[in-house]
């Protein structure tokens, strides 16, 4: 199981901008007018097409940089984010629910790098739920669908056993997740908990579409009647 995490766990309240801005200008000196489209998205392409709206050269060291800052900003801020920011009705319950079924294991494919994945779920206390090694970031490469088959390695790499398309099932918010699941290699069950309708994730493509995450135990059978199958 691969879970999105903003607008499909979390939502940020507005921090997550704030932060992106605060780092990219200590990043670079440079205040932030204007930023890249981060809907679906991984961070290395967020933040390389925020450097071209400035007429920023592009660099690894600035990107590793930014990576460092961001995260910071998001544990400086984690009460604020809090505050501003929620767990999304149901998420934890959806989360246990699926944690308990036999033989099914949890990690995230996140467009958030790494750090800035694990600062914000322990923010709102869900990394326990979520085995984060085996998970694939915004780091990892810039084509989200490519996020897949690096989570299905590290997964078969720790637990020695083969991940493919039909024992894998990735779960979003947006038609890029839909896209980025078939695509890698997944099974995809949508939730319109983000800006996407459900509409809109029915004509993306997605097998199964909830509302949220609510009912956490249908979606546990859901995930079982696909894992048995």
């Amino acid at each position: 199981m691969l879970w999105d995490i903003d607008h499909t766990l979390i939502e940020t309240g507005g921090v997550g901008r704030e932060v992106f801005a605060a780092a990219f200008e200590q990043t670079t000196g440079v205040p932030m007018k204007d930023m890249a489209d981060p809907s679906g998205r991984t961070e290395l392409v967020i933040f390389g097409e925020t450097l071209d709206l400035h007429e920023i050269p592009r660099s690894d060291e600035y990107f590793q940089c930014f990576i460092e800052l961001q995260a910071r900003g998001y544990e400086e801020r984690a009460h604020e984010m809090r505050l501003r920011g929620r767990v999304l009705p149901g998420a934890v319950t959806a989360l246990q629910s699926v944690g308990r079924l036999a033989g099914v294991v949890q990690s995230v494919l996140t467009g958030n790098t790494r750090l800035s994945a694990e600062a914000k779920l322990r923010v709102f206390d869900l990394h326990h739920l979520v085995d984060l090694e085996i998970g694939s970031y915004g780091e990892d490469d810039p084509v989200r669908a490519k996020l897949v088959p690096i989570a299905q390695e590290r997964a078969g790499r720790k637990l020695g056993r083969r991940f493919t398309r039909e024992t894998t099932t990735l779960i979003g918010d947006t038609p890029q997740d839909v896209a980025a699941g078939h695509e890698g290699g997944a099974h995809v069950i949508a939730v319109a908990s983000g800006k996407s309708t459900a509409t809109d994730l029915k004509d993306a493509g997605a097998e199964t579409v909830m509302p949220d995450l609510t009912d956490g135990m249908a979606l546990a059978r859901a995930i079982e009647l696909r894992h048995l199958s």
